[in-house]
């Protein structure tokens, strides 16, 4: 079930960016409108507010690229944590119960 739902959400972060990114909609500019369709694509596209990531523009709604590098850079980095501390844990217990 949480892989489903993190798959779910995944895809949700891509379908969003993708709207922005194949549009070139990559500064005030080239601003480009978006309605999000499904309730997991308008939370995405609110969080990417908060965070800075897609901003309004002239016509629209642009993705701010220094700002979504350092985003997904820093969830990679998240998620690399929680993978390592996960692995480090289950050797512990391995070692513990060897």
């Amino acid at each position: 079930m949480a892989t489903t739902a993190a798959a779910v959400v995944a895809k949700a972060r891509r379908d969003v960016m993708s709207h922005f990114l194949s549009r070139d909609a990559v500064s005030p500019e080239k601003a480009v409108p978006y309605q999000p369709d499904r309730r997991i694509r308008r939370r995405m596209f609110e969080q990417f507010q908060r965070a800075g990531v897609v901003k309004a523009g002239e016509s629209g709604w642009y993705v701010d690229v220094p700002v979504w590098d350092e985003y997904s850079r820093r969830r990679r980095r998240r998620a690399g944590a929680l993978i390592g501390g996960s692995i480090a844990i289950g050797a512990a217990l391995a070692l513990i119960f060897a």
